[in-house]
């Protein structure tokens, strides 16, 4: 009998398939025995009693689940799917240019437009993208939360003021025949009447702006002798007419008559400026002369400090400074109480940081003593200097040559005109100097500019023969009378007082 229990417990032992009764339970018994121990049923026979308990057994708080553990996977893996390698790899290689740097605002918006027509929206997408794209809403569909707060965005204060429209076509094209083609001359000039003054070689026409009206007002008494500069006196009754023989010739507009000739220079002369009753000449020879239009010995004072050509001449609006610019690349800054009894040579300040000739000036209408000056092919540049203390303010590169510069009397922006290679006029926005816009449509160098009385007309007279009218600095009539209105009650009350 023995025997036999110990062949049976040997033949079990060497049986893989059979069940184990002994050694150590295995761990999914464990398991399952742990599980059946903690069933509701078994719970719920254990908490029985006799006696029926007075009140509700509390019940446990289930422990609540672990958190799982973060995944091991990188999480920061870009979605392939959802990106365009082509248009990404374009955005991180180019680079801002200084062209595109100085563009004007409208040429931005149509180069932004053209982007996106073409590609879409890649232009704007993200370059890494981490998750598939959200899927494209129906058609029609509207977000009410994204209307929301888009809305909630834009206040009162931050919504920006509507930039006015400047029309990018003249208002009129006059034909300018024999305009000559000299950057050193000044052959436009517009008088508070109204009337408009172009030299075209040895003639001087008058356009009347009102009317429409042209009138020739003097013709040279040589066919060899030309016109290098005209400018109204601020009455708008006289023209000064600067000639290359040298003269000085002032003509009543009203008698078509020529009142004085005044001579003196070696050469011919290329820039006027008027201050009250003495009109400034700047001549090829380098000296600027004084003239008092009212007695006989009409040259008072001689400033000599060029050393070539005076192509640029503008006295400040209070009269008491006078710019000059030449082509020897100096801008010289004179005091108006001159000696009148000897040369004066010694300016209040010589600038010499223009690289190329000076003929673009102009004073700011707004700003005491601040000064606009533009420089030749090699230079190009606009500088702001302030006169009282000779020191430049601010200086941008403008890509093309300065022909001419003029500041705006409704708005804190300049014009300036230029030549090689854009031939185009540009408005800027001052102080910040940032480009308003760009006129377009002269085919050569635009060399003269003028502004209408009322300063919302610019007119600029080009290489190509043509002046073209631009209305760029047009006012609101309703906030024009308002101010008008305001003007005219503070005078009131300035006489009450007085």
């Amino acid at each position: 009998m023995s025997r036999f229990n110990f062949e049976s417990e040997l033949d079990d032992l060497l049986r893989l398939d059979a069940p184990m009764g002994k050694g150590p339970v295995p761990r999914w018994q464990r398991k399952a025995n742990s599980d059946r121990s903690h069933s509701p049923l078994r719970s719920s026979r254990l908490n029985t009693s006799s006696k029926t308990p007075s009140k509700t057994p509390k019940s446990k708080t289930p422990r609540t689940s672990k958190t799982p553990k973060t995944p091991s996977e990188d999480r920061f893996i870009p979605c392939r799917s959802s990106m365009n390698f082509e248009t990404n790899y374009y955005k991180m290689v180019s680079t801002e240019s200084d062209d595109q740097e100085n563009e004007s605002p409208s040429k931005k918006d149509y180069k932004k437009n053209v982007s996106e027509n073409l590609n879409g929206g890649e232009a704007n997408a993200r370059i890494l993208a981490y998750k598939t794209k959200a899927p494209t809403p129906r058609e029609g569909h509207m977000n009410d939360l994204r209307v929301l707060y888009s809305q909630s965005k834009t206040t009162s204060t931050t919504k920006k003021k509507n930039a006015r429209h400047i029309s990018q076509v003249p208002e009129r094209i006059l034909d300018a025949p024999d305009l000559l083609d000299d950057y050193y001359l000044n052959l436009l000039d517009w008088s508070c009447n109204n009337h408009l003054a172009v030299a075209l070689g040895g003639f001087v026409y008058l356009w009347n702006a009102g009317s429409g009206d042209i009138v020739q007002l003097c013709q040279m008494d040589s066919t060899d002798v030309y016109i290098g500069s005209v400018s109204w006196i601020k009455e708008g009754n006289f023209l000064a007419v600067g000639a290359s023989d040298g003269t000085v010739q002032l003509w009543d507009v009203e008698k078509q008559k020529r009142v004085r000739n005044m001579t003196g220079h070696p050469s011919r002369v290329g820039s006027l400026s008027w201050n009250s009753y003495i009109v400034s000449s700047g001549c090829r020879s380098g000296a600027i002369h004084h003239h008092d239009v009212r007695v006989a010995e009409h040259h008072i004072a001689t400033l000599q400090r060029h050393t070539q050509e005076v192509c640029g001449l503008k006295w400040s609006p209070d009269g008491k400074l006078l710019a000059s610019g030449g082509n020897d690349n100096i801008l010289n800054i004179w005091d108006a109480s001159v000696n009148t009894s000897t040369l004066n040579e010694t300016p209040l300040f010589s600038l010499s940081d223009h690289q190329a000739a000076v003929k673009a000036l102009d004073w700011c209408p707004f700003q005491r003593n601040v000064l606009a000056s533009g420089g030749g092919t090699a230079d190009r540049n606009i500088k702001f200097w302030n006169a009282s203390t000779g020191v430049c303010l601010n200086s941008i590169d403008t890509k093309s040559q300065v022909c001419s510069i003029i500041w705006s009397k409704e708005y804190k922006e300049l014009i300036s005109s230029h030549g090689y290679a854009q031939n185009q006029l540009i408005i800027w926005k001052y102080p910040s100097m940032t480009k308003v816009t760009e006129l377009t449509g002269h085919s050569c160098r635009v060399l003269h500019m003028a502004m209408s009385p009322d300063g919302q007309t610019v007119v600029s007279a080009a290489a190509d023969e043509t002046l073209r009218l631009w209305k760029c600095f047009a006012t609101n009539p309703q906030k024009k009378k308002t101010k008008s209105s305001s003007s005219m009650t503070s005078a009131i009350i300035r006489q009450g007082i007085r």
